[in-house]
């Protein structure tokens, strides 16, 4: 388990890698793969069940709150060398509004970094939907670019990059 700073005074928020066997976990996980199948077209949803995030190429992660609960999940897969693909961010929803999801970006960021990875990709919808992560993607400084790793371009789907 590994610490980093967060927002607003929250210095007792807990990185933890794995997981995937906790009930919460596997709940939060749950509900995210529902609501992209139920706000995706089947045909460009790339969301991950928690059985396919145990891929050995896939770092999970979690975070929790000062008491223990989950807050946060983020995943960070290995592409080429030097080029990872974020994937599987999701906040819990008693949890928006906290700063879970920039907390979870730059802890992703920092642990590509440390893998010696210089680039990070990711897919994401354009819909309604989605405006709350392509605000967060943007701010933090990735820019669109095409498909990567085996994706196709869609209407629906919108692919960014950022340099480490």
């Amino acid at each position: 388990m590994k610490a980093h700073p967060m927002p607003c005074g929250q210095t007792s928020w807990a990185f933890r890698e794995g997981e995937l066997d906790r009930d919460d976990v596997r709940a939060l996980l749950a509900h995210h793969v529902a609501e992209m199948n139920a706000g995706s077209p089947p045909s460009v949803c790339h969301v991950l069940a928690a059985d396919a995030l145990a891929d050995p190429a896939i770092r999970f992660i979690t975070l929790r709150d000062e008491g223990g609960a989950l807050i946060g999940t983020g995943a960070l897969k290995a592409l080429d060398p030097g080029h990872g693909e974020l994937k599987s961010m999701r906040t819990a929803p008693a949890a928006l509004g906290r700063g879970v999801g920039s907390t979870m970006l730059a802890h992703l960021v920092a642990t590509a970094r440390a893998a010696a990875m210089t680039r990070l990709s990711l897919e994401t919808g354009n819909s309604p939907l989605f405006a709350a992560a392509n605000h967060l993607y943007r701010r933090d400084g990735f820019t669109r670019c095409g498909p990567f790793g085996g994706y196709r371009p869609s209407d629906f789907t919108l692919f960014y990059t950022r340099e480490l």
